[in-house]
């Protein structure tokens, strides 16, 4: 672990909410820039695509679903690809080659040791790549028609391991060859990243990787080596060498007196952060900033882990005050272009507090182009 050439400082949690509140732009909204968003939270989580537009919709104002949509679509400035974790996100097409070298070599191992099950050999797995890449020579090819294609062009082994595991484009995702494209009606489509996004030049994957991690402490630290580690996917033992390959750079402050890192360059800043006013979030499920961190206690109370983090992986909405988790909520649409947002408060808010949830729930009825009755709902 990296030893500072400086003393170490003891700082406060609210501190360190209100540094990561203001890189996450929850305290003063990025404009109308959903790609400014993706870059400085370093991908937005996207199993579900509608909590993901609000979740940049809550750190942006005057931002539509359609201009979100334009970015993906249009001008191929976001891509929607597996990343972090083996998850879906929402990346700056800038960002994309460097985050899919970073992690690409944590996915196509675990990819490779399931298919060992299978008895897939190295051959196998070139065959099922080239013939992926052969499927989508033209174009978009929606995720039906791409195995079609693919199935009697691989071995038993491989459609074997395509019934039971996984579909054909996972391994082609997982080298980062393949992104998302447009739907096609209901149907997902896959496009080539060498067809829909510009050349870039190749980059080392240490390169990469420190590259990650530096973003990573910009938008998240204070952070551990363990908590860039689960959060991008990378096993401690290979994410070490970025993590050491910082040096200098990393700032050690104990939080709580718990010790964690950040980017000597942002230590001012995190001396400096503070709330003048309460500072209230909603954010819709799979939040990235409920993500990044392997001890959640510091901004969740214990009592209250299932009601967020939940069965299969779900990660509720959440309520956000001074950076902390306050409660969960949801929403339903109703008549007239209406939608109710209910809430679950874990305490009684104060009128103040009130009146900030109402100014953001407001805030996602905008976005959405509904009118919102909030409901406050006992536990």
């Amino acid at each position: 672990m990296n030893k500072p050439s400086r003393a170490v400082c003891a700082v406060t949690f609210a501190q360190v909410a209100a540094f990561r509140l203001a890189r996450h732009h929850l305290l003063s909204p990025a404009g109308s820039d959903p790609v400014a968003v993706c870059r400085d939270v370093c991908g937005v989580q996207a199993q579900l695509m509608p909590a993901a537009q609000m979740n940049i919709a809550a750190r942006t104002r005057g931002l539509s679903p359609a201009r979100i949509d334009a970015a993906l679509w249009q001008e191929r400035t976001l891509v929607k690809t597996l990343c972090m974790r083996q998850t879906l996100h929402l990346l700056p097409a800038a960002r994309f080659y460097v985050y899919s070298a970073a992690v690409r070599r944590s996915r196509v191992a675990a990819i490779e040791r399931i298919m060992a099950r299978f008895r897939i050999t190295a051959g196998d797995r070139e065959a099922l790549l080239r013939a992926t890449l052969e499927a989508l020579a033209a174009g978009p090819v929606a995720n039906r028609e791409l195995t079609a294609y693919v199935r009697p062009r691989v071995t038993r082994r491989v459609r074997a391991w395509m019934d039971r595991v996984w579909n054909a484009n996972r391994l082609a995702l997982a080298e980062g060859l393949l992104c998302y494209g447009p739907s096609h009606g209901q149907q997902v489509t896959f496009v080539r990243v060498d067809r829909w996004l510009p050349g870039r030049p190749a980059i080392a994957e240490d390169e990469a990787q420190r590259r990650l991690l530096a973003d990573f402490l910009r938008a998240y630290g204070p952070a551990s080596l363990r908590d860039f580690s689960k959060w991008s996917g990378i096993p401690v033992a290979e994410a070490r060498g970025a993590w050491e390959s910082l040096g200098d750079e990393l700032a050690e402050v104990r939080v709580s007196g718990r010790p964690a890192w950040l980017l000597r360059k942002d230590l001012q800043a995190l001396r400096a952060s503070a709330f003048d006013r309460p500072a209230v979030s909603l954010l819709a499920a799979f939040d990235s900033y409920l993500l990044a961190h392997a001890e959640k206690d510091q901004f969740l109370d214990p009592r209250h882990y299932k009601r967020v983090f939940r069965s299969l992986g779900w990660i509720s909405p959440v309520v956000l005050i001074n950076g902390r988790v306050a409660g969960t909520w949801r929403h339903s649409p109703g008549g007239s272009n209406r939608m109710t947002v209910s809430l679950e408060l874990f305490a009684k808010p104060s009128g103040a507090l009130c009146d900030g949830i109402e100014e953001q729930a407001a805030r996602h009825g905008d976005f959405l182009g509904r009118r919102v009755e909030l409901k406050f709902l006992r536990l």
